[in-house]
This record gives C-alpha cells, structure tokens and sequence, in this order.
C-alpha cells in the first residue's frame, strides 16, 4: 500500500464516525421512549406521555395550565394555554426534526439545538429553527383529550 492510500483510508474512516457521532446527537434520547408518563416538574408542569391507541391521549386534567405534554408516539405536543383552551402541534421540530422534549414557562423546547416555541399558537420564541410548528387537530370529550386522525 503507499502512504497516499493509507491516508484516503484514514481520511474516510474519520467522515465515517464524525456521521456517525452526528446522527446519534440527533436521536431521540433511547430509552426515553418508553411511553411511560414522566412528571419533569417545575415552571409549567412539563410532562411526556404515552397514550390509547383509539386517538385518546389522557385526561385533559393532566395538561397543566401554562403548560403542556409531549406524547412521543403519537409525536404531538399537546399546550394548555390558559383555562380550558387546548392547542396541540407536532412535536417535530422544524429546524432539523429531532423530538421536542418538554413544555417548560410556556415555551416548547427541542433539545437537539434548543430551538423554542410559543405555547399558544407554535410560533418560533428562539433558537436556530425559522418555522411554526405545524397545528394538530385535539378535541376534549368526556375529560380527555382526543387527537383527531388525519
């Protein structure tokens, strides 16, 4: 082999493993996925959740005011404006698409660059991403909230 061969082979194993590195800094966190509610406490009652496989996400009651929670398997958001106002977005972030991860002082955050998002209407409060999140449909029944399927 000469030395010119020897360095494009280095050369293309560290690409390798730097794409790699990059796309594991994108995933969602492994484990976190489990679908087990987990209360993250603190300055707006941010949660992630599960829920029912019939579009029944939970209780309304379980959406704090001010707050809100990420159902990670359904990839929506569900926000708690105020009172008994309900707004849901997907919980895809529009910068590079990593999972959102919490509601916290009324802003939604995603983890991958900490871009932020308005609880009331998904619009941009900071970070790198330039779009919305995109609205989803929820409505609330019988106390629980429901994603509209479509």
């Amino acid at each position: 082999m000469t030395a010119s061969t020897t360095r494009r082979s280095v050369l293309a194993a560290a690409g390798a493993a730097s794409a790699a590195v990059t796309l594991a800094a994108c995933g969602s966190g492994g484990s976190e996925g489990s679908g087990s509610e987990e209360n993250a406490g603190g300055d707006g009652g941010s949660q992630e959740g599960g829920g029912a496989s019939n579009g029944e996400l939970g209780k309304a009651a379980d959406i704090p005011e001010g707050g809100g929670k990420v159902f990670k398997e359904q990839k929506v958001v569900v926000t708690r404006p105020s009172g008994s106002e309900y707004k849901a977005f997907s919980a895809t972030c529009t910068h590079k698409g990593c999972s959102v991860s919490e509601v916290k002082g009324g802003t939604i955050i995603c983890p991958c660059h900490d871009s932020r998002f308005d609880i009331s209407d998904g619009s941009v409060k900071g970070g790198p991403a330039t779009k919305p999140l995109p609205p989803a449909k929820v409505s609330v029944k019988g106390g629980n909230i429901h994603l509209a399927e479509g």
